[in-house]
């Protein structure tokens, strides 16, 4: 009888200790599954249909720790790869590359903060996708009028490399503790070493800080980047945001500049957020202003105009249908189109597109 209560007491303990370990860390696989299909109308070329992979949010798929260390501290992990649901691929096509969306380390604190450290979101985009209505992805998302393709600040910068205007590699960053003054924000360190930007090393130095103020957000976002070619200065990139919460709806205002040398990109967004039934309505205005020269060739005539609207309807918390739709219009030597087009747009010309998708978080 006491081997049996003995054991029984035993057993007991064993599980009382794993129900307690459970309780201080876990882990966590997790991810998106998006898929649409998009139709796109290139001015004076062959329309084209085809199945794209996250068009509402980006296809992934991610593996992510804590533990709780006590005394208000806290280490954690988060590994992401992006997937192409349309052909089961990886979305990276760097060589060696996993985890290409996010891979990190951290150590926080209730009191002082967390610190970061790996490939991570630079401050600027962090806080420009945030006000975003399209999250950066889609025929509507702001990604079609911020990449390397025209000739403006980011191919000087970088040429056809990596760039910095999403993430960087080798990073480290501290995270502000939560406060009751509504501040939020950090800063950020990237290194390259004597590594080239063709490797994706960049040195990148950056902020990010947001007040809340009752129902309206004011933040800022500045990254300087030097790497093997900026032979001009530093690449910056600044962010300006306002967003207004009225109820179920919420407007943002944004403007993102980025500068390189005589050359200059001006982003500006205006954004809506509207509650509709069944879901959100989602709506957006986007201009790129181009200014100075590239080496000896103007830019100041090649601004791009894109149009968007959505509808975003909730079957559950983790599935949605979605609808998307925008106009892209180029002036000048513009040649922007939305991806998924017939190549070779014409510049002046315009690029119209439509997709109709699923997403399912898991």
């Amino acid at each position: 009888m006491n081997f049996t209560s003995t054991r029984l007491a035993l057993a007991a303990a064993l599980l009382c200790a794993t129900t307690a370990h459970a309780q201080t860390s876990s882990v966590t696989l997790g991810g998106i599954a998006d898929a649409a299909v998009r139709y796109v109308d290139n001015s004076g070329l062959s329309s084209v249909s085809s199945v794209v992979s996250g068009a509402n949010n980006t296809s992934r798929l991610f593996f992510r720790g804590t533990e709780n260390l006590g005394g208000g501290m806290t280490a954690g992990f988060h590994l992401e790869m992006g997937l192409q649901f349309q052909n089961g691929s990886q979305a990276s096509s760097t060589a060696g590359q996993i985890f290409d969306r996010r891979a990190v380390v951290s150590l926080g604190s209730a009191q002082w903060g967390e610190v970061i450290m790996g490939r991570d979101y630079v401050p600027t985009y962090t806080l420009w996708v945030a006000n975003d209505p399209f999250s950066h992805v889609g025929v509507a998302g702001s990604n079609n009028l911020a990449s390397a393709t025209p000739n403006g600040p980011i191919r000087a910068a970088f040429g056809t490399s990596f760039n910095t205007t999403v993430r960087a590699n080798d990073a480290v960053q501290w995270l502000l503790p939560k406060n009751g003054l509504g501040l939020e924000g950090g800063v950020f360190v990237g290194y390259r070493g004597n590594g080239a930007v063709a490797d994706g090393k960049n040195d990148v130095k950056g902020f990010r800080l947001s007040r809340q103020f009752g129902d309206l957000r004011l933040s800022v976002a500045q990254n300087q980047t030097s790497n093997s070619i900026t032979t001009l200065g530093d690449f910056n990139d600044t962010v300006v945001t306002a967003s207004y919460t009225m109820g179920k709806n919420r407007f943002v205002a944004s403007n993102r500049e980025f500068k390189y040398g005589n050359a200059k990109q001006t982003n500006r967004l205006l954004g809506a957020y509207i509650a509709a039934p069944g879901g959100q309505i989602k709506l957006s205005w986007l201009t790129a202003d181009y200014a100075g020269t590239v080496g000896t060739t103007a830019i100041g005539a090649n601004d791009v105009e894109q149009i968007g609207a959505g509808y975003v309807y909730d079957f559950s918390r983790r599935t949605v249908l979605y609808v998307n739709t925008s106009t892209i219009r180029n002036k000048g030597l513009a040649a922007t189109a939305i991806p998924g087009g017939a190549a070779g747009l014409a510049a002046g010309k315009t690029s119209q597109g439509f997709e109709v998708g699923v997403r399912h978080n898991f």
